[in-house]
């Protein structure tokens, strides 16, 4: 039973306790579980607590009130057998509370009663404590007799109540986001009694916000003395509210719920994934738990396919770069390799150049981990390595499929590698991510994978370096005070820059830094990325089929105008795009 699995994953019962109340529960009709649990002093408000993470179901916290008049919609004698109750009728909706979701098919009761008579209704948990109080009902320290004596009854004004066979607990609401909240002002929900909400609109809540300020992940931990609840925007984490330590195990919980993952393993890291409606369109959240000192830390990366794919126009290259990108864009067969650190933008990348690709007239095909976009007339293929579906088997079949295009989402060993580099060789567009600290660093990564020189040479297209700076807000870009030392910063970086290249740029400006308004308290707002593009002239080809090291590499590429991400960035800073202090960041 999941509500046995969860108190036991918060310590309050032991797997032995769990399954001696369910060995009792099976041999007796007249025990319910709630009566099981507070005998091993858990109380009556912590289940219904608890069951409402599991259900997504809102707690009704007022008193029940006596309303005889409700006996027609839900009689008495159906409220003892179901453990429900009619609470109020308001707006031509029915509010109904419920002890136990799992208890006697209650919701599939529920559909039945009101389905046929088209009755709008809502349903609620209570506690057992206020179903008992609501009808007057003394249990005895036994059992439950007096409650369950009725039922066996029939069920009033001749409807039989026909159950529906199917395990409730499989049935979880996967909304997310409750659509019946208030959140026009999330940030004050967040700072006014966020606490003494149901585990669900707390996340909800929370899922909200980062959304509607553009996070890119979520990060809920426990820090000893609170629960801790932040979002990373503009790549820097902020905290957004902190929680009492005994909601910890219940927003975990209500998270692994939705994911699908086990309740009970928290000794080791788990990976798992859901989606939820915002508006007219579905944000998808991939999540990771992680056991920590204190308790599990979970993190969900936010993948809203509804921004698409951004035109690679837009992205910030260089018009040289640009340039040098269309050129290996239009190129038959080869390999173009983006690289950068976690959460550098590269996937964007990868969708803005297959956007530039001929999909009607040539096969494209992906294979991805995630699916972050779905791209118009893109074959897309999620891995799963847990099942042995790999980035490597599932190349093996892409090759099988009469590809043109091929996108690897990133080349993760060198089984990988080998085989990317022999799709590309056997006339293949290949595109793919790699962790490399710089364009030219591609080059030594491929090496220490054990792929040969003369594979890589004539293999490389052309490989991407990226990082992501924070970006001066709208009305905050504010030239400094060059000073000797700045000037002498920008000129250094350039020197050896080729004079038909360097006159491009407009390095005799000032670098400029963001001012803080009234709108922007540091004066950034989004992120923007910073390239380095290595195109694999016959010169440089050379160089790798002859083992040079990234320094000659690098001469060629200088000689041929590459700039460096970090020469990217001071030019981005002159022109008010980042701000200087994101200068040092690379």
């Amino acid at each position: 039973m999941l509500l046995l699995d969860l108190f036991v994953s918060q310590n309050k019962l032991t797997e032995l306790e769990a399954k001696d109340i369910e060995s009792d529960l099976s041999l007796r009709d007249d025990m319910l579980v709630d009566t099981a649990l507070l005998q091993k002093g858990i109380k009556s408000d912590e289940v219904t607590e608890v069951r409402s993470v599991l259900y997504g179901l809102p707690i009704y916290k007022n008193e029940i009130p006596e309303d005889k008049e409700l006996t027609k919609y839900i009689s008495v004698t159906q409220s003892k057998q179901l453990l429900a109750v009619p609470i109020e009728l308001k707006d031509g909706v029915l509010s109904v509370g419920v002890v136990d979701p799992e208890h006697a098919n209650v919701l599939d009761s529920l559909q039945f009663l009101f389905g046929t008579d088209h009755q709008a209704y809502k349903v609620y948990l209570i506690t057992y404590d206020a179903y008992k109080k609501h009808f007057g009902i003394v249990e005895s320290d036994n059992n439950t007799s007096d409650i369950k004596a009725s039922l066996t009854g029939k069920v009033d004004e001749g409807k039989e109540i026909s159950y529906i066979s199917k395990d409730d607990t499989q049935e979880k609401e996967k909304e997310g986001l409750n659509e019946n909240m208030d959140l026009s002002d999330v940030s004050g929900l967040l700072d006014e009694g966020l606490a003494k909400l149901p585990i669900p609109d707390i996340f909800s809540a929370i899922l909200r916000y980062a959304i509607d300020n553009g996070a890119s992940d979520i990060h809920i931990e426990h820090i000893g003395t609170a629960v801790r609840a932040r979002v990373r925007m503009d790549g820097q984490l902020e905290t957004i509210t902190t929680l009492p330590v005994k909601m910890h195990p219940m927003l975990v919980a209500r998270i692994k719920i939705l994911c699908s993952i086990k309740l009970d393993e928290k000794r080791k890291p788990q990976d798992g994934r859901f989606s939820t409606k915002f508006g007219d369109h579905t944000i998808d959240y991939r999540v990771s738990t992680f056991p920590g000192y204190y308790g599990e830390k979970v993190v969900l990366r936010i993948l809203d396919s509804y921004k698409g794919v951004r035109p690679i126009d837009t992205l910030g290259f260089r018009d040289q770069q640009m340039k040098e990108i269309r050129e290996a864009l239009a190129r038959p067969y080869g390999m173009i390799l983006i690289c950068g650190p976690t959460g550098s933008g590269k996937t964007t990348t990868l969708y803005s150049m297959l956007n530039e690709i001929d999909r009607e007239h040539r096969n494209v095909v992906s294979l991805e981990d995630p699916i972050e976009y779905n791209v118009p007339s893109m074959n897309q293929s999620q891995v799963f390595p847990e099942i042995g579906y790999t980035f490597a088997s599932g190349l093996r079949s892409i090759l099988r499929q009469d590809p043109d295009v091929i996108m690897v989402g990133e080349i993760r060993d060198a089984e990988t590698a080998q085989l990317a580099i022999q799709a590309a060789l056997t006339g293949h567009l290949v595109f793919s991510t790699i962790h490399t600290n710089t364009a030219i660093g591609v080059v030594t990564r491929l090496l220490d994978m054990g792929i040969e020189p003369y594979l890589i040479a004539p293999t490389i297209i052309a490989t991407i370096g990226q990082r992501l700076s924070r970006q001066i807000a709208e009305g905050c870009a504010v030239p400094m005070q060059m000073t000797a030392g700045l000037t002498e910063m920008v000129n250094e970086s350039f020197k050896d820059l080729p004079d038909e290249f360097k006159k491009n740029f407009p390095l005799d400006k000032p670098l400029n830094e963001a001012k803080p308004n009234v709108k922007f308290a540091n004066g950034m707002k989004g992120r923007v990325p910073v390239f380095e593009v290595l195109t694999f002239t016959q010169d440089i080809e050379e160089a790798v089929l002859h083992s040079k090291g990234e320094e000659e590499i690098w001469k060629l590429a200088r000689a041929n105008g590459m700039i460096t991400m970090k020469e990217d960035a001071i030019i981005k800073c002159i022109e008010g795009v980042i701000p200087f202090v994101e200068i040092n960041e690379l």
